[in-house]
């Protein structure tokens, strides 16, 4: 057999080749979209390891895009680090969790709530973790990175879309940006070949935008979603 009809993964479970999606490594979480799920390495989220998303603001649906990966949580507490909003009761409810079931950390310094993070990780009490910063050094995504490699929790950062020119031990970056109908999500970095073209992804907006007594708005939906949605309490 010559060695170019050899597989990568029959050396070594860790080895792709640049043409194709790797293997996972270890257990993920379905996306709930199929045309995402198809693009990533295991067909879901990598359970145990660090993804970025990538946003213009924080607030543009990255819990809604999230939400059949963490309604998989079952009765698990899922932690909000540093949320941009408070969660609120009908929002939680839509994408599955209940007051009881969130655990909400607001720390006053950046580093405290690295270090939060990083126990909550290292415990593994956890079904999820989303976490929201503006800036975090390598040294501490390292840090996370391996704390989150120790547990079976799904462990997501929120950073700023500058942060995509950064190096992260992230196994997976996706940058997210609002369209009409949801998301426009480009694939930053994933193990396997790059994609140029990005991935439209529909999503329904929170029961707070439907309900019946708000504010009607003559702004078209793609105005509405180019604001990032900034009435929304739970994205």
């Amino acid at each position: 057999m010559s060695v170019a009809n050899v597989l990568a993964e029959e050396i070594h479970p860790s080895l792709w080749r640049a043409s194709q999606l790797a293997r996972s490594r270890g257990r993920v979480v379905e996306t709930g979209y199929p045309a995402l799920s198809a693009e990533l390495p295991g067909g879901g989220w990598p359970v145990g390891a660090l993804v970025d998303l990538l946003v213009q603001q924080a607030g543009v649906g990255e819990l809604r895009l999230l939400r059949p990966a963490l309604t998989a949580a079952g009765n698990r507490p899922v932690a909000f680090v540093q949320p941009p909003h408070t969660p609120d009761g009908l929002g939680l409810s839509y994408i599955g969790l209940s007051l009881d079931q969130v655990l909400r950390v607001n720390a006053q310094k950046t580093a405290d709530a690295l270090w939060s993070t990083e126990q909550i990780l290292r415990a593994g009490s956890c079904g999820a973790v989303i976490f929201w910063t503006q800036y975090a050094q390598a040294s501490s995504l390292r840090r996370l990175h391996l704390a989150a490699q120790s547990s079976e929790t799904l462990f997501v950062m929120v950073r700023p879309l500058a942060s995509a020119q950064d190096a992260s031990p992230a196994l997976l970056r996706l940058a997210l940006r609002p369209s009409s109908d949801g998301l426009t999500v480009d694939i930053v970095k994933r193990r396997g070949p790059s994609r140029a073209e990005p991935l439209s992804i529909p999503l329904q907006p929170t029961p707070v935008l439907l309900s019946r007594h708000a504010r009607f708005s003559r702004r078209s939906p793609a105005e509405v979603a180019a604001r990032g949605l900034q009435t929304e309490v739970v994205t």
